[in-house]
């Protein structure tokens, strides 16, 4: 585990640190620090364009290797990037999904045809994705999918019908992957595919989910005979590509959501200050724990990161959501704990959140979605500590 940087890091880290000082400014100075958690329906155009600003930076998919549209940067320096875009307010990715989950995944699984088809526009930020994993019946159960794929032999294609629902940005998004049962007789993970779907045709309805902050950032997707695009892998093999997908998941980006997480705590001491409420013993102890919390988790990452970078879980990374999650709710109450009484009202018209309110409501969807609290126990104890699987029923 590498927790330093050496003098090319460094030179690195000034190079970044210089193109986001000059970019994030006139038309995107508004959206600095901004589409964050559950702020992500803000400045939707805006960030689009700014994704674009980025691609011809040559600041998208950095990780990426340098044949597919990327930098190939080394993890010291992905690292770097991510550090470094949260700490100059860089505005939530709308094109996270596509830089970090699906062109990973494709660049690994994917035939020559499907990368050269899917990956330059996630690269150029002009075309953007969104997972279709959970289902009424199958949030954290993913092995539980319903969605089912038919060979249609007219139309020399995969159908997809069915409803995956908290999909994140759907309603924005060009494209979906989907994992869908392509053998109807097949139970658990076995029979399962791992489809690449285009939202823009008949049979793909997105319906938005209205939340506790008043936002929909999260949808219902629903599948009536839709065309897949392709199949990534072979039918029977979605398992094994979507479980690779979650390594990819638990990837270098996290430590840029740590920095995006630094900057809320720091919000939150600057305003304990200001209103007296960091003189309370309470609140200063609470203060110190978050902090604490938050490099703790820094150092899980960089541990994951020193592992294998074929999308494979180790055991370090099975405890990482369940930390995060735990901890940005404790945040969302901290947050309230230090606005008072002020926090529990909306102070004048048109009414709207404060991004600390926002914070704490949105906060409460972290230990479900991604996989539940309980879930994730589940997985540590069975999968990185040997226990016994819990009983079915």
């Amino acid at each position: 585990m590498k927790l330093s940087f050496d003098t090319a890091d460094e030179q690195f880290r000034t190079e970044i640190a210089g193109w986001l000082a000059n970019n994030l400014s006139g038309e995107f100075e508004t959206i600095r620090f901004r589409g964050g958690p559950g702020d992500e329906h803000m400045f939707g155009e805006e960030r689009k364009r700014w994704e674009q600003q980025m691609a011809q930076g040559g600041w998208t998919c950095v990780g990426w290797p340098e044949e597919y549209g990327g930098r190939g940067l080394s993890i010291e320096q992905q690292v770097i990037f991510h550090e470094e875009y949260a700490r100059a307010g860089g505005p939530g990715r709308v094109g996270h999904i596509g830089e970090g989950l699906a062109g990973p995944t494709i660049i690994e699984f994917g035939t020559a045809e499907q990368k050269q088809k899917y990956l330059p526009g996630i690269r150029n930020g002009t075309e953007l994705w969104c997972q279709g994993y959970s289902e009424p019946s199958a949030g954290s159960d993913l092995a539980n999918v319903k969605t089912k794929a038919e060979y249609d032999q007219g139309r020399q294609a995969w159908c997809i019908s069915g409803q995956k629902v908290w999909t994140s940005l759907a309603h924005e998004s060009d494209w979906c992957f989907v994992i869908a049962r392509t053998d109807p007789q097949s139970q658990r993970h076995h029979g399962l595919g791992f489809f690449l779907v285009n939202m823009h045709q008949p049979g793909v309805e997105v319906r938005p989910i209205t939340q506790l902050t008043g936002t929909s950032e999260f949808n219902e997707v629903f599948f009536d005979q839709a065309l897949a695009e392709d199949i990534l892998g072979e039918p029977g093999e979605g398992w094994k590509i979507g479980m690779a997908l979650l390594g990819f998941e638990r990837g270098v980006s996290t430590l840029g959501q740590q920095m995006a997480f630094q900057n809320e705590l720091d919000e939150i001491i600057a305003l304990a200050r200001r209103n007296g409420a960091a003189q309370e013993p309470d609140i200063r102890q609470r203060i110190s724990e978050a902090h604490i919390g938050l490099r703790l988790m820094r150092y899980n990452a960089m541990r994951m990161l020193s592992g294998p970078a074929d999308g494979s879980l180790d055991s370090a990374a099975l405890v990482y959501k369940l930390h995060w999650a735990s901890w940005h709710r404790s945040l969302g109450k901290l947050a309230m704990d230090v606005l008072g009484s002020e926090g529990e009202l909306l102070m004048e018209p048109p009414y709207e959140l404060s991004r600390l309110q926002s914070l704490f409501l949105f906060t409460r969807s972290d230990t479900i979605y991604g996989g539940t609290n309980q879930v994730q126990r589940n997985i540590i104890a069975e999968r990185g500590l040997g226990m016994p699987k819990e009983p079915r029923g």
